[in-house]
């Protein structure tokens, strides 16, 4: 990454005041040109993927497969999974969007202003190159400023582009599109805040990100206990920030009053922020990081890669074994609600079938779908270490021993890949031990051992992906978040689109799709390895072959 020079900066010489705020405007100018791409998806996925949910439920459901889905909404594992709940007597498209839609939108923006916020701050502090900025005349809390800054910006523009989206659609008035959008973007805003916070306690980039990741699970336990304990939420619902989202009930009873809680909750973060970055040295954290052993050696780069990845493996699979199981509790109501939903809707027939002995596995075969969109986004996070080891300067000093870059970029894909099919094949463990509790021991007949193998080959696809953008093009990885999100849209709303089937077969999801079945088709997912096998060895070959990038 190429940083501002000082001239870049702020004007520079003798009688230049530097205040707390000096360059602001260059670093937010800085951070807007860096991660102009990624951004730019974000703003446009969002939006993108809250309008074709909206346009499904308006087109796929008719009234009496609402009604079958609000009857799922008061169950406590619908509560859990998706809200509290509003509107379920008289459930209409515009309801079941804001209801089950609104937590994932706020969990996706949070994930969003965590990230962006310690990208550039704790990170830029970790490796290094904040020290160098702040050398010249910028202010000490103009990084900070300017990342909360630029994830405002973003989060507007979501929410502008989500609200405009979704009132485009017969049914969503744009005062409550505007409610919907807004709130979930402030809550996004907040958990950045909270990134803000964490950074300046943590030493490092992976605990500040690990520690926001926590409040925000926090959050959503608070947000989830507190919603069954009572219908539409309880007190204890208002203690999380996820929950002040949803509380604006949009298409329901649409109410502004929530927004602003988020709103206060970001003020008083950044000043405890504030508070706390006059308290520390640069690049010191007010948690001193804990001490090694006197004594220690890791032998290979594949114990290295572990050791790394080990921490965001475990907390992925704890929380991917929670929400499956969950899942799993339900599927004792699918075959009745499910043959209520067919009977009157041909969208749903052609998806589901009409024989209710097929149901299940086909209920079974979108929730494994899900799954391994999630793990395959885990992947793809995990291959990301390698160019972020790469731009900090750590892999030069590495590569210095007598070590290999076959050896530790293969150790660093290959432990992402084996990682993320550890991940699914706990997920889906889960997901059987969910059924099993409820005396489902063998729903719709399903082979949950194939379902691991076929989805596993999907999601090493997105791992290879990844991998070759690192090797090749490590600034364009944007790419293959984006051709995930295109794949899950494809293979959630391909058949409502009418899409030709040459191109829902582009998605190593739908290669996948069946595989509960005992005659499911082996070739696709066949393809699908062979694949990522291939686009494996030509990251492995193009990373040899590059020079690497400075800090």
């Amino acid at each position: 990454m190429t940083m501002p020079t000082a001239n870049a900066l702020v004007p520079s010489g003798p009688f230049v005041r530097r205040g707390a705020l000096t360059g602001t405007g260059a670093l937010i100018r800085h951070i807007l040109r860096r991660d102009r791409v990624r951004l730019t998806i974000w703003i446009l996925m969002v939006p993108a993927f809250a309008s074709s949910v909206g346009y499904a439920y308006q087109h796929m459901y008719d009234d009496a497969s609402l009604a079958a889905q609000a009857a799922v909404m008061r169950t406590p594992t619908g509560i859990v999974l998706a809200g509290p709940g509003y509107g379920l007597d008289d459930y209409t498209p515009a309801a079941a969007t804001a209801n089950e839609l609104t937590l994932w939108l706020v969990m996706a923006l949070a994930l969003l202003g965590i990230l962006h916020v310690v990208r550039h701050t704790r990170a830029e502090e970790e490796t290094g190159r904040l020290e160098l900025v702040t050398a010249q005349p910028v202010g000490r809390h103009a990084p900070a400023t300017a990342a909360i800054a630029t994830l405002t910006v973003a989060l507007l523009l979501v929410g502008l582009l989500g609200t405009a989206a979704l009132s485009a659609l017969d049914g969503f008035p744009a005062a409550d599109a505007a409610a919907m959008m807004t709130g979930s973007a402030a809550a996004g805003l907040a958990f950045g805040a909270v990134a803000l916070v964490t950074a300046q306690v943590t030493t490092s980039a992976r605990a500040a990100t690990g520690l926001a990741l926590v409040v925000l699970v926090a959050a959503f336990v608070v947000r989830a206990a507190g919603d069954v304990a009572e219908l539409h939420g309880s007190a204890l619902s208002w203690f999380s920030p996820v929950a002040w989202a949803q509380q604006t009930r949009a298409f329901v009873d649409v109410r502004w009053w929530p927004v602003a809680l988020p709103v206060a909750l970001v003020v008083a973060l950044i000043a405890a922020s504030a508070a706390l970055a006059a308290r520390r040295d640069l690049g010191a954290g007010l948690l001193a990081a804990r001490s090694g052993p006197a004594h220690g050696r890791i032998g290979s780069p594949a114990a290295l890669a572990w050791r790394q990845q080990r921490g965001a493996l475990g907390w992925t699979a704890l929380g991917f074994a929670v929400m499956l199981f969950a899942t799993g509790t339900m599927m004792t109501s699918i075959s009745d609600t499910m043959t209520d939903i067919v009977s009157d809707n041909p969208a749903f027939a052609a998806m589901f079938g009409e024989d209710p002995a097929g149901f299940e596995s086909a209920f079974l075969d979108v929730i494994l779908m899900f799954t391994a969109t999630g793990v395959a986004a885990y992947a793809i996070a995990a291959v990301a270490r390698v160019s972020s080891e790469e731009s900090s300067g750590r892999l030069e000093l590495l590569l210095a021993l007598p070590v290999s870059r076959a050896r530790w970029f293969g150790a660093q894909v290959l432990a992402a890949g084996a990682g993320a099919v550890l991940v699914l094949a706990i997920a889906v463990a889960a997901l059987w031990a969910g059924c099993a509790a409820v005396g489902m021991t063998d729903p719709g007949g399903a082979d949950f051992g194939r379902a691991i193998a076929f989805h596993a080959a999907a999601v090493l696809v997105f791992c290879s992906v990844g991998a070759a953008l690192v090797a090749a093009l490590p600034r364009a990885l944007g790419i293959a978040w984006a051709l995930l999100a295109v794949a899950f849209l494809f293979d959630m709303f391909g058949p409502l689109f009418d899409l030709p089937d040459a191109t829902l077969a582009a998605s190593p999801f739908r290669a996948a799709s069946g595989a509960l079945s005992a005659d499911a088709d082996p070739v696709p997912v066949t393809i699908c390895a062979a694949v990522a096998a291939v686009l494996f060895a030509a990251a492995s070959i193009a990373f040899r072959r590059r020079d690497l990038r400075a800090g």
